[in-house]
């Protein structure tokens, strides 16, 4: 008998979620729980992962834990490895999730806005998977999720550090695929679509917007945040374990045009 659904189980599983305090990062936290991972999340601000790690652990019952860092900074993405390695004694999945959006004309965006970007979503993503990377090699196994984004595959006006930033997610993606699935280490990238997310809200009301949802996306709609958990635990899982280097969309038919 094939084991069906019970691939699917991240029971005994230890995860690292980067930018798990709201948004895409919560979302998938719930998702991991609710399928049995302890979950370690991080975010630049402390009050609000602590919050929402409590809020987790309440509702699932699992181990989480929720810690300051910003994953720009070498020192402390070193700091959460530790710190997930002392707590949980191993580090399984990593969900490179902590993302940023300037939106802007180029000659209106500075040099300063286009650094940002790749900083928190390029150099960050980079450096928490070189620091668990040795971890999940001497285990033998390890799930890295990056997170893409439909903006990594098509083009957009007035995105440039955004879209650059994630069409290197792409091909980071691809290139650690290739590089660690002898250690049993796969790498794949979720690619969302127009998910309703804090960073959107503030934009979700203008026409341009509107224009787009109607237009661009065959659904036309703005994805619930739910709908990000089944890509997610998929990933997460042994179910996707013939997958490596491999984009999914979850886009409401955006790149399916």
């Amino acid at each position: 008998m094939l084991p069906g659904i019970k691939l699917f189980d991240l029971t005994g599983r230890v995860a690292i979620i980067t930018g798990g305090s709201k948004g895409l990062g919560s979302a998938m936290a719930e998702g991991l729980a609710s399928a049995g991972a302890d979950l370690l999340l991080t975010s630049r601000h402390e009050d609000e992962v602590t919050a929402t790690a409590a809020q987790i652990q309440n509702d699932y019952g699992n181990r989480v834990i929720g810690m300051q860092a910003d994953v720009t900074d070498a020192d402390q993405v070193a700091a959460m490895t530790e710190r997930a390695i002392s707590e949980f004694g191993k580090i399984d999945i990593l969900i490179n999730n902590a993302g940023v959006n300037i939106r802007g004309p180029i000659d209106e965006l500075t040099l300063e806005d286009f650094e940002q970007v790749q900083s928190v979503n390029v150099t960050g993503p980079w450096l928490c998977a070189k620091s668990v990377v040795p971890h999940m090699k001497q285990a033998k196994y390890g799930r890295i999720i990056n997170l893409a984004s439909t903006l990594g595959l098509v083009g957009m006006a007035n995105r440039t550090p955004y879209t650059s930033s994630k069409g290197a997610m792409v091909q980071m993606t691809r290139a650690l695929g290739l590089e660690l699935c002898e250690y049993g280490i796969t790498c794949n990238a979720i690619c969302p679509g127009p998910f309703l997310t804090p960073m959107n809200e503030p934009f979700a009301e203008t026409e341009e917007i509107k224009k787009f949802i109607v237009g661009a996306v065959a659904m036309n709609r703005w994805a619930r945040m739910e709908e990000i958990q089944g890509a997610a635990i998929f990933l997460a899982s042994d179910a996707s374990s013939y997958m490596t280097g491999s984009m999914v969309t979850v886009d409401g038919g955006w790149t399916a045009r």
